[in-house]
């Protein structure tokens, strides 16, 4: 493990596939990962979506095999903690939430903090080629593994 805490954020909607991807990759890197979910009022701006404690609640299955390893906490704004907390080292993102993560370095430089060190997952991809996504998931085109359910 290269970094002592790693931050990761998302709506984690319809947890799926991708989200499993980016947890995965926090874990490989970091000893500690702090988990930041974004909040009804804050994520419902997606459209949508299920409410925060049912998107943590669909975390913690697939957390349990990292056993205390984790921090989940509600994010109420873009940024979270990655701007006040000067022990995260590095963050894992997905390619278009890149310019959020170069934003939060943006601000931890102009408060004096080290940058974090940004890994970039890619999309995992459904069996039609297309990326696995919660709006797809959720309009009934894929399912949380990538199956195509209607054509």
């Amino acid at each position: 493990m290269k970094f002592n805490k790693v931050a990761v954020g998302g709506t984690f909607d319809r947890f799926h596939k991708g989200h499993e991807k980016l947890l995965n990759e926090a874990f490989n890197i970091g000893h500690e990962v702090l988990i930041g979910v974004t909040s009804d009022e804050f994520g419902g701006k997606k459209g949508n979506i299920d409410p925060c404690s049912e998107r943590m609640s669909g975390l913690d299955h697939f957390l349990q095999k990292y056993g205390q390893r984790y921090i989940v906490k509600k994010l109420e704004e873009p940024y979270g903690p990655t701007i006040h907390d000067p022990s995260i080292e590095a963050i894992v993102v997905s390619r278009e939430t890149k310019p959020t993560a170069d934003k939060i370095n943006e601000i931890r430089v102009s408060k004096g903090m080290k940058p974090l060190e940004i890994f970039i997952i890619d999309w995992v991809l459904a069996e039609d080629g297309k990326a696995i996504s919660s709006t797809r998931i959720r309009k009934g085109e894929i399912n949380r593994e990538g199956k195509v359910l209607k054509k």
